[in-house]
This record gives C-alpha cells, structure tokens and sequence, in this order.
C-alpha cells in the first residue's frame, strides 16, 4: 500500500506536467539571437511573438494557447541541430526557422531523420525565410514547409520585371558564399542571358556570410566595373554595410535585391541617396493598401520599432492554426496532411496555395522600390521619412515553377 501511496505520489505531479505541456502549443523559433545576423533573429523573434499574441487573443491554435520559444543558433547548422534537439526534449513539436538556407537544410534532414527514428512524436519545421530552391525540390521532405518563394521564383520575378528596362546594360553580381548566394548568382546569369542577352555581366563576386565589416573594397570593384545595376540576394549587415559603403564612396546604381527591406537596409539606402532606386521583390511591403493588412501595421509598430518585414510569418502562423482546426488535432502528422494543398487569403491580399508537391506556398508577388513617399504611402521605414512604392504585382500563376521533388510520405 505505501508503494502504491508513493507511486501515486510521484504520478500526480508528472500528469499535472503533462496536462499544462497540452494546454500549450510551442514553437521552437531557432535563428540567430547573437552575433552578425542578431538584429534580423530579434526582429523575426518579436514578430512571431505578436502573432502569437493575435492568435492567442482568438483562443489560441485549437483552443490551446500559443508560446514561442527563443533558440539561438548563432547562423550555425550545427548549433541549429543542437538547439532543435533542446526543443524536441522540452516537449516542442513544431520548429521555425528561416534566416540561412545552409541552417535549413540541416534542419530538415535531421527532423525527416528523427521522425523516421521516432513515430508517433514527429515534429514539423515550419520554413519562414530560407530559400534555397533545393530544400522544395531534390532535397524536399514530407516534414517540411516553406512559406518564403524560393530564389529561383524570386529571381523569375526580378528578372521578368528587368527585361523591361531599357537602361540596363551591364549588371553586377555580389552574394554571400553559400547555398542561397550561389543559388542567386547562377540564376541571374541564366534568367537574364535568356531574357535580355545584350546585358553584359560585368561583374561576379561571392564574398564570406556575415563576416564583412566593410565592403569599400567590394564597392570599389563595382565602380571600376562600369556596372548601371547591382543584383544582390545579401540580408541582414551584409546588406546594410554593403549600401553603407556605396555611400561612402558615391556609387550610384540601380539595386535589384531580395532583402533591402530588412533592419538598417532602409536607413542605408536613404543615406545613399538612392531614391527609388533600389528594388525589393517580395509577397508583400507596407503600403500596398490591404484594409486588414494596414491595421496590423499599425499595431505592430505601436508596440515595437520596427515594421512588417515577414507577411510571410503571418500566413505561416495563421495557416498552421486554419490547419489545426480543419484536422481538428495539433498532432503535427495530421496538421501536416490538412497543410498540403490548402489555399489561403494570405496576408496582403489574394489566394495562396501550399502545392502538394513539394510543400512550397505559393502566393501573389511584389517589386517594390524605396524612396520619397506621395499621400499614397502612409508607412515610412525606421524614421527615414521613405517608405516602399509598389513598381510591379506577379500574380499566383506567374510564379509557378516546376518542382522535382519526388516526396516520400508517412504511411
């Protein structure tokens, strides 16, 4: 009888753990909190907290409140796997992730690996910004979803749009040395020798992720290049500190970019002087008028200092919790089932749809430039007095890519 007061004894908190694990669903969000790529990892950070926040204040994902739980990773795949293992222990099945395409595809062999080891626990990885095309094609996994376009779609966009500038004739190619940067560099070459073979690239630089604390010499072998146009895949200082130095020295060339829109790009920008002429591509700026989307606008930068850079974040989000309650489950196989296929109003306006395939959303795409605002545009970008100017749309249809993903589902 004592055993079996003692047993008791020892349960009852265990169960009482267990219960209040259940009545939460947390996301493991690894990116980097230290280091050169900090100040993007705190802002993505503070970005999913305030959707978690929205969604909590709707009662949550299936009635279940909504925690996300920081993990730095310092931009290392190796630190990525350490801290993705510290989740899974401390009860996490849902991780998301997105600045290093290098960090993602770590990420997504070792969740398709350890569900493999470990069914009935799997756990999802929610891919918010890493956009190396291989992850959605020859490495894709059935536990893996990215709602980023991939830098082929992206580069489609930017491309389409270029081959409409007459102005543009030689063109300079400068990206960070892994994945991503290589992915950006050999499909702008490609895309534009299709579409435009009379622009000349005069220019191919691969420069070390995150390390570069001043890019005058790089912006030097610009300016002897002769080149009218930069196209850079860069983010976080190694975008900042690139426009930073075009300033320095007085460059003045049209950029065509992935990532102009994230922290200290916009302020770089504007101390260089180069009104409308740098261009982003993306699903979604401030300013493009969407009712919904204006409001939630508002409401993030009244609470933090900074803007919607990752509309993205908000369709995963909300996506996961309109998936939760079509599989009426938070179990991530069934969460992942009800995901495939599923089309969605996304953020900005329009139909997106999670492709079946490969696991890649697909959604309505902008170019925007940045510079002086007309009445127009309501939002600027930290303080500078510009804000983003809408130059094209690419609609769902026009994204589209083929994908060679041969996936491997769970029985």
């Amino acid at each position: 009888m004592r055993k079996l007061m003692m047993a008791a004894a020892f349960a009852l908190p265990m169960f009482g753990g267990a219960a209040i694990a259940q009545e939460t669903v947390k996301i493991g969000y690894i990116d980097p909190l230290s280091g050169g790529g900090a100040s993007i990892g705190e802002v993505g950070l503070k970005t999913f907290q305030f959707i978690a926040d929205e969604l909590n204040a709707k009662g949550g994902i299936q009635g279940k409140k909504v925690e996300i739980v920081p993990l730095d990773n310092k931009t290392n795949p190796q630190e990525s796997l350490i801290q993705a293992q510290k989740a899974i222990d401390a009860g996490v099945r849902y991780l998301t992730q997105g600045n290093g395409s290098s960090v993602a595809g770590a990420l997504s062999d070792f969740v398709t690996k350890y569900n493999e080891r470990n069914p009935g626990k799997e756990v999802l990885y929610f891919n918010y910004a890493a956009v190396d095309p291989v992850l959605t094609n020859a490495k894709c996994s059935f536990w893996h979803f990215r709602w980023d376009a991939n830098s082929d779609i992206k580069m489609e966009a930017l491309t389409n749009y270029m081959k409409t500038v007459p102005a543009i004739k030689n063109v300079y190619l400068i990206n960070q040395d892994y994945s991503f940067g290589e992915s950006v560099r050999s499909q702008a070459k490609a895309m534009l020798a299709a579409k435009r073979p009379d622009i000349k690239i005069v220019g191919d630089e691969l420069h070390p992720l995150l390390k570069i604390t001043d890019f005058a010499p790089y912006v030097a072998k610009i300016k002897a290049s002769g080149a009218d146009t930069v196209v850079t895949g860069n983010w976080g200082q190694d975008f900042s500190l690139l426009l930073k130095a075009a300033a320095d020295t007085g460059l003045k060339v049209n950029w065509y970019t992935y990532y102009a829109g994230g922290t200290g790009g916009p302020t770089a920008i504007k101390q260089a002087n180069l009104n409308h002429q740098v261009f982003a591509i993306g699903e979604g700026f401030p300013n493009l008028g969407n009712p919904s989307a204006d409001a939630f606008e508002r409401a993030l930068r009244a609470k933090y200092d900074f803007s919607l850079f990752y509309p993205r974040a908000v369709n995963e989000m909300r996506m996961f919790a309109a998936a939760a309650d079509k599989a009426k489950s938070i179990e991530p196989v069934k969460v992942a089932a009800a995901l495939e296929g599923m089309e969605f109003d996304v953020y900005d306006g329009g139909k997106g749809t999670m492709r079946k395939d490969d696991h890649q959303f697909f959604q309505p795409m902008y170019i925007a430039s940045f510079g002086e605002r007309t009445d127009k545009e309501p939002f600027d970008e930290e303080k500078t007095g510009w804000g983003w100017k809408t130059a094209a749309k690419i609609e769902v249809d026009q994204t589209m890519l083929p994908t060679t993903c041969k996936m491997e589902r769970p029985n």
